[in-house]
């Protein structure tokens, strides 16, 4: 027998719930929404460093962390911790002698393959959506309650990722219930209200359920981002041979001058607006003209690796980041710091890139609006 329970995850109503589900039924296991990273988290076992986090996705960990932080503010709100529900299922399934089941994918693997879904505009739209709810005053009750509009609403704002997120997982742990279930004859299911429908009914249908290796797997190789910043690179590098053969040196070093200041600014701004380190701010603005023409290496690495030798953020920076209790109380984490300099130097110098590029193509005479479509 199978007992899902869809929870709000940060509802007192749910931490109860949870508890009076697994006393009255006195499940062999109790499955939880949780993967091996999230459950140590959960635990308070911190694995991870900066170090780490810089070498991933710089904008990914800065949303991962701000999702995080405002859940921890919904559930201030609510009187309850994130993830409470969740342990409060462990807690209880040990309690009553019943193994505990991690059932869902490694968030890592999820969160790699909802970047490689998402278009360009889905990400500065999901990334907005998310900033811009840091600082506004939302009804907490009103947010909660229909937990199927926030679904509707997130395809609305990411279609190509809601998949990932939402629909991948749903398969995903109904995988793992129904091997479970070979084991165990009597199991309680704790995840999220947003789950339940749709694993309920990869339950009744597992024919629709996709190969796991399909779930599990996450694109190696050149990006199309990549490619296309290598593309961009080969012109300027031929753009600027034209020049200096063609209009000669002294346009050439006037073309270079525009290229030089372009990339620096807009990166030095990118780093400054993240209130970066002075030291931090004048590498983006010598690098950035050098590493727009460079794909292998980015502005937002070295302003982000001269902010992590200058602030020194730590473990104990790392696990506060993590926990911060106010946006202002994460933006004077010098962890967090490190990773927003690298994100928005990055930002600036991608900007940067393209006017530079416009400038530049502009002197040779040719009309940059022809080329676009």
């Amino acid at each position: 027998m199978i007992h899902i329970v869809g929870t709000a995850h940060v509802s007192k109503e749910s931490v109860e719930e949870v508890c009076r589900v697994i006393e009255k039924v006195k499940p062999d296991a109790v499955a939880v929404e949780l993967c091996q990273k999230r459950f140590k988290s959960l635990m308070g076992v911190q694995e991870t460093s900066i170090h780490d986090a810089l070498k991933g996705n710089v904008l990914l960990s800065i949303l991962q962390i701000i999702l995080a932080y405002y859940q921890r503010k919904i559930g201030r709100e609510m009187g309850v911790k994130p993830g409470e529900e969740m342990i409060a299922a462990i807690d209880k399934a040990r309690e009553v002698g019943a193994e505990v089941l991690l059932i869902d994918r490694d968030i890592g693997i999820t969160f790699q393959r909802l970047w490689q879904r998402m278009s360009i505009f889905e990400k500065f739209r999901f990334a907005w959506n998310i900033i811009k709810g840091l600082s506004e005053r939302e009804d907490v009750e009103n947010l909660l309650n229909s937990i199927d509009s926030l679904m509707e609403e997130f395809r609305k704002i990411a279609p190509g990722a809601s998949e990932v997120l939402i629909d991948e997982r749903d398969a995903f742990m109904a995988h793992n219930i129904i091997r479970a279930s070979e084991r165990y004859s009597n199991i309680v299911v704790v995840v999220g209200a947003g789950h339940k429908k749709g694993i309920e009914r990869y339950l009744k249908n597992p024919k629709d359920i996709p190969p796991i290796e399909k779930l599990l797997e996450v694109k190696r190789g050149l990006k199309i981002s990549k490619i296309f910043g290598i593309i961009i690179s080969i012109i300027i590098i031929f753009t600027f041979a034209y020049i200096l053969m063609k209009l000669g040196s002294e346009i050439a070093l006037k073309a270079f001058l525009y290229w030089f200041l372009i990339n620096g600014i807009l990166s030095a701004l990118g780093a400054s607006i993240a209130l970066a380190h002075p030291l931090s701010i004048l590498a983006a603005f010598l690098c950035a003209w050098l590493t727009s023409i460079n794909p292998l290496i980015a502005a937002g690495w070295v302003s982000g690796y001269v902010e992590l030798k200058m602030r020194k953020p730590d473990t104990k920076d790392f696990v506060s980041m993590l926990e911060a209790e106010s946006f202002r109380e994460l933006l004077k984490n010098r962890a967090f710091r490190v990773l927003l300099v690298t994100a928005l130097t990055n930002i600036g110098s991608m900007i940067g890139t393209f006017y530079g590029a416009y400038i530049i193509l502009k002197m040779t005479g040719i009309d940059v609006k022809v080329l676009i479509p």
